[in-house]
């Protein structure tokens, strides 16, 4: 495999794409690395000679400066030795195991192009196409065309083969051209969904690619020459007008949209509506146009009328259209999941009001204080076709590296009266939010994970984080867990100012001993001293190492080692029947429950006896519930029978004939 990364001038950004790929889980010896240097003036072309001396499969390619990628990627595929080609830009980085997993999914598939998950903590990232894993698909049967950016890896007699390669010079749009000119011939794409190879980072200095304002003749220009790109390779119907519909969409309605048309000057906004419309006329016809969410299409009804004003009204309004999503139920299960129960809108204005519907004859409209002055006296703007475009998904998305996983959710969609013959939508769904591993990804990684609900609508898309606007008995559910084998401390809780749920996982910053302080714990009964904590354990949770703390009256603390185990439900807390070197008289029980140098939760005062014997018995908490206590025992109880017969029987079972082991195992179900 070959790496193609363009160089130019890159400072200090450059080093996380070099620690990167130094980090690679791949053999060196099974991939290069090729920077094509494009006349830096910086410092860079003497440092990356130095790391190609050091480091074999690093090489370095000097060219005069062309000013643009284009160049240096096409002579990085001419030099490339590798079966694959990867690009990367400078100032991005890729996943330690990124490299291995898309070569080996390439490989098995014969694929022409494998697009690996990215992450953003600035710029768009097309979700939709990573929701799951592809072995094979093609531009007719996956959204392709949602992920136009280079950063892939390509097969590399592909690109050779069918002469695809990069317009050179400064340009705008050239990855959407090379892109769609790669799609087209490709057979085989692969999509690596569950696991982010890719991750685009935000530079301090703002000066990341594409930041730059466009010149609308120019951009629309090189547009053009996409546009061509996809009615050559297609013919006219729904499967072109869908693709068409995908650049009218982003790359023109897009740039007439909220929040980037509200900060036009006059004379830019014509600017932009003058690049636009000709390439409407020529190539956005009905079929495009009528495929459009209700607001995009009302933005294209504008743009074909040539309203100008009109775009900025309704851009207007769109901008004060939000999500609001309302947390009704929070439910930690069995399995380490935890169910949500969410009621969602959309919004708009200050005083978030309900996008309203009007009906007229079994049909339905966007109300008229919307699109007053914008369509003809009289004449409402007929949704109907759109209202099954209602839809909730639910995300976790990791603040830090902004790593984002669906959710498990489903929402139905329900149309309400609001009175006087106005209607709005509402969507109610469940889903499952969990740190631990599901179908299609592993554990996510420790850090915070917030939770959001991205609500669709009428063309819109609005994420809403979730819990500022709660149930009352929320709170009380959200309960501090130890989930999974090795165990990690997983804590819910609401963020400060602004209240929204997130999961702090594998002690990001959160404690457990901080969320415990009111939730006491109990005792239960029996010989063998223990305590039942409100820490949410399922049935994969494995135990946890923890350090009890005893403090005396003269203060001299004493520290004992103990094990939280998940049981029914709640971690249980061993606690010794004594401890040598404990004087007699009362004495503060505490444990620390977040590592050695964590906060110490008091959880009771204790007698000790002679001899340093714990009476937790006559500590004064209150005992387990009687039927739970049952339940624990009838557990344990025959947890104990099937390790004895494990270990008595398993042997002779084993040289039994396959009916009779069959029959045998039966019979220790039963018991």
């Amino acid at each position: 495999m070959s790496v193609v990364i363009p160089v130019y001038n890159p400072g200090k950004y450059i080093d996380p794409c070099i620690d990167s790929l130094l980090a690679q889980t791949l053999p060196a010896a099974d991939f290069e690395v090729l920077f094509v240097d494009d006349g830096s003036t910086d410092d860079s072309p003497a440092r990356l000679d130095k790391l190609a001396a050091e480091h074999p499969h690093f090489r370095v390619i000097h060219i005069p400066n062309s000013g643009w990628p284009g160049k240096p990627r096409n002579i990085g595929v001419a030099e490339a030795k590798g079966e694959y080609v990867q690009f990367v830009d400078q100032d991005d980085h890729m996943a330690s195991d990124a490299l291995r997993r898309l070569y080996e999914m390439g490989h098995r598939n014969g694929s022409d192009i494998v697009i690996g998950k990215v992450a953003s903590n600035f710029r768009g990232v097309p979700h939709g196409v990573f929701k799951k894993n592809r072995e094979k698909c093609d531009l007719s049967n996956a959204p392709l065309y949602d992920s136009l950016t280079p950063h892939k890896m390509f097969r590399t007699e592909f690109l050779r083969e069918n002469g695809i390669a990069y317009p050179e010079g400064k340009r705008r749009l050239e990855d959407q051209l090379y892109m769609m000119e790669a799609y087209f011939p490709a057979k085989v794409v692969s999509i690596l969904g569950n696991y982010t190879c890719y991750y685009y980072s935000k530079r301090d200095d703002g000066q990341n690619a594409g930041s730059a304002k466009i010149v609308p003749a120019g951009y629309y220009g090189n547009l053009r020459e996409v546009l061509k790109v996809v009615v050559k390779n297609t013919e006219p119907g729904e499967f072109r007008d869908r693709l068409l519909r995908r650049f009218y969409r982003v790359e023109m309605l897009g740039r007439l949209s909220e929040p980037s048309v509200l900060n036009y000057t006059p004379e830019y906004l014509d600017e932009m509506c003058d690049a636009i419309r000709p390439l409407a006329d020529e190539f956005m016809h009905d079929g495009v146009h009528d495929g459009l969410g209700s607001l995009v299409r009302l933005r294209s009804t504008l743009l074909r009328a040539d309203d100008r004003q009109g775009l900025l009204k309704i851009a207007r309004f769109a901008k004060s259209v939000k999500g609001a999503a309302r947390l009704e139920d929070f439910d930690w299960q069995p399995d380490g999941k935890a169910a949500v129960s969410v009621t969602g809108r959309l919004v708009h204005g200050e005083d978030k009001e309900p996008l309203r519907l009007v009906r007229r004859d079994r049909r339905y409209f966007l109300h008229p204080d919307i699109t007053e002055g914008l369509l003809p006296d009289g004449e409402l703007f007929d949704v109907t076709d759109d209202m099954d475009s209602f839809k909730g998904e639910m995300s976790l998305r990791n603040r830090e590296t902004a790593v984002e996983w669906p959710c498990v959710a489903e929402f139905t969609a329900t149309i309400e009266s609001l009175g006087e013959d106005t209607y709005e939508v509402v969507l109610r769904g469940t889903g499952e939010v969990t740190s631990e591993a599901v179908k299609g990804r592993g554990r996510v990684s420790r850090g915070f994970w917030d939770v959001w609900v991205p609500l669709r609508g009428l063309g819109l898309v609005r994420k809403a984080r979730l819990g500022a606007d709660r149930a009352a008995s929320v709170d009380a559910k959200c309960l501090p867990a130890l989930l999974g084998s090795p165990a990690r401390p997983v804590i819910p809780y609401f963020t400060d100012p602004h209240g929204n749920l997130t999961l702090d996982v594998a002690g990001r910053a959160k404690k457990m001993a901080t969320y415990l302080a009111d939730r006491p714990a109990r005792r239960m009964p029996g010989n063998r001293p223990e305590l039942r904590l409100d820490v949410f354990t399922g049935t994969k949770s494995g135990s946890q190492a923890v350090e009890l703390v005893l403090t005396p009256a003269d203060g001299n603390a004493l520290t004992a080692p103990s094990t939280l185990r998940p049981d029914q439900g709640r971690a249980h807390l061993g606690v010794p029947a004594r401890v040598p070197d404990l004087p007699a008289g009362p004495a503060q029980l505490s444990v620390r429950l977040d590592g050695p140098k964590g906060p110490v939760l008091p959880l009771c005062e204790v007698p000790v006896g002679q001899g340093g014997r714990i009476r937790l018995d006559q500590s004064g908490l209150d005992t387990v519930d009687p039927l739970l206590v049952r339940e624990v025992t009838v557990k344990r109880r025959r947890a104990t029978l099937r390790r004895v017969l494990r270990s008595a029987g398993g042997p002779i079972v084993r040289r039994l004939p396959s009916s009779a082991r069959k029959r045998v195992r039966r019979l220790a179900a039963r018991l």
